[in-house]
């Protein structure tokens, strides 16, 4: 079986690469869960100061696996408030984790993919890469990323971004604050390492520990409170009857009637 998630130490940077290249690294639970645990393992690792999230294949993540989504269709309610609170703390392990974190973006981040960007520190991106919190295309809702998004850029932009479900440019993610730097394809993995080394040999880890603790501490009980009742939507909308049509109309290949 594929693992789908590889790990390597290499200069002090804890690199976290998602391995589902013929998936577009969709998310799944096995691929949540072992984000999830190499976060933990990488927090507790003193020789770790830096982490890498980078992907295997074209995209970078394609966001839920739709085939798995439509398997949550048929889960009770509880199962799926399970569901969504684990990727929820995924989210919130990565947004609060103790050291930086650096997406390295070699292809398309989009829906739960983009999140994932989202909660990174920082982000580069190939100037091909398309980004887009494309969740009301297929009916669905995109409501931990929301919370994220709106604390991230501001109110307005995640609206925008959000209803509209447009897949932007790098360069226009860029210009949002989406993304820290746009780079040549070829020159995407040195300017990454470049970029951490810097962080590594320049930086004190606890300065930059205290300062991102200080960071997530602004707004905190309330970003809490919002991603508990956004985990309670994103459970709810998978048994809507707009996304049991969306996420059939996807994996049929055809458009919605909406």
């Amino acid at each position: 079986m594929q693992t789908p998630v590889l790990t390597q130490i290499e200069k002090r940077i804890g690199f976290v690469t998602l391995n589902r290249p013929d998936k577009r690294n969709a998310l799944n639970p096995e691929m949540i869960e072992e984000l999830a645990k190499t976060f933990s393992e990488f927090e507790r690792n003193g020789e770790v100061k830096v982490v890498v999230v980078r992907a295997e294949g074209k995209a970078f993540c394609a966001g839920a696996d739709l085939a798995y989504l439509e398997r949550l269709q048929q889960n009770s309610l509880e199962e799926n408030l399970e569901d969504s609170h684990r990727l929820k703390a995924l989210f919130s392990q990565i947004y609060e984790f103790p050291k930086p974190v650096i997406a390295q973006v070699q292809g398309h981040a989009l829906a739960g993919g983009c999140g994932l960007v989202t909660v990174c520190d920082f982000a580069f991106a190939v100037p091909e890469a398309k980004f887009g919190y494309t969740e009301a295309k297929i009916g669905f809702v995109p409501a931990l990323v929301s919370v994220f998004l709106a604390e991230q850029l501001s109110q307005a932009r995640a609206t925008e971004l959000l209803l509209s479900a447009e897949v932007i440019s790098a360069a226009k993610a860029l210009g949002l604050g989406l993304v820290t730097e746009v780079v040549a394809y070829e020159a995407l993995q040195e300017s990454v390492r470049e970029f951490a080394m810097r962080l590594v040999e320049g930086n004190s880890s606890f300065s930059m520990q205290e300062t991102k603790r200080l960071l997530r501490s602004l707004g905190k009980k309330a970003r809490e409170e919002a991603l508990n009742l956004a985990a309670d939507a994103n459970a709810k909308t998978r048994s809507h009857a707009d996304c049991v049509k969306g996420v059939a109309a996807f994996l049929s290949k055809t458009k919605p009637d909406w």
